[in-house]
């Protein structure tokens, strides 16, 4: 599981940066355009931090890190697309449909880690 959710948050940052270098340039978006960036890098740069992790404690806690930063992104990308209806910027609809998969992603990769950092402290 490991190797596949690692190319997993890997292809979901790649596909982030290249839904946003499509997104119109302008002082609303600039600041979440890069913030997504660095949260969706994160994510995928701390689940690979994470499987190396030096003990169970560092490897929760780094999970912690990963649900944290595809939350992040989710509400970056929720941004995005607010900013874009209120300024009626135009968004191809291929890549509205790309932002509305990268949503669900994200949310994907928040209950993942949810349950895994769960799983990996016993049920609790």
């Amino acid at each position: 599981m490991s190797e596949e959710l690692k190319k997993r948050t890997k292809k979901f940052a790649l596909d982030v940066i290249e839904l946003v270098a499509g997104v119109p340039q302008v002082l609303e978006t600039r600041h979440a355009i890069g913030q997504v960036i660095r949260s969706s890098s994160s994510v995928a740069a701390n689940y690979r931090s994470a499987c190396r992790g030096k003990s169970k404690a560092d490897f929760i806690a780094k999970l912690g890190t990963v649900e944290e930063e595809a939350d992040e992104t989710g509400f970056c990308l929720e941004m995005l697309r607010d900013i874009a209806h209120r300024r009626r910027l135009k968004l191809e609809t291929e890549a509205s449909q790309e932002l509305t998969r990268l949503l669900d992603e994200a949310n994907q990769l928040v209950a993942i880690t949810v349950a895994s950092r769960k799983t990996a402290r016993g049920g609790e």
